[in-house]
């Protein structure tokens, strides 16, 4: 699972996931993108199931780019605890993607894959997607 190698601070206060994205919301790398319509926590558990599937759809070919990591821990206190005493022991990590975030790109697989191994990606994950693709600027 990805995990940073360490953080400031191991216990955070929550971010917020409300709002749009305000970098890293058009594909870059890739052909073709996942992008969130909403926003939500996604755990590292899901980031992996989403390679795992889009390594698989692809037959290991071509390249995908994964653009969110999971930087913010998640506290649980034990089952059957009482209120107060501080806060919880962190649990799992998380990435914090808001509306409009590509979170993963695929390139270098015909257009017939890609489509359906993206599509299949977005069933692991709790957020809302649709499917984009890389637009061509002028000039280049």
């Amino acid at each position: 699972m990805l995990q940073p190698k360490r953080v400031k601070y191991r216990r955070p206060h929550i971010i917020r996931y409300e709002g749009l994205s305000k970098a890293g919301n058009e594909v870059s790398f890739g052909e073709w993108g996942l992008q969130a319509t909403s926003g939500n926590w996604v755990s590292d558990r899901q980031i992996e199931a989403v390679r795992v599937v889009l390594s698989r759809y692809t037959k290991k070919g071509g390249k995908v780019y994964i653009r969110i990591f999971p930087q913010m821990a998640k506290t649980k206190k034990p089952a059957e605890v009482r209120m107060g005493s501080g806060k919880g022991n962190p649990e799992y990590w998380v990435a914090v993607v808001k509306k409009n975030r590509v979170m993963f790109e695929i390139g270098g697989v015909p257009e017939a894959d890609a489509l359906e191994a993206l599509h299949q990606a977005s069933y692991k994950l709790n957020v809302n997607c649709r499917i984009i693709k890389r637009v061509q600027k002028e000039g280049k």
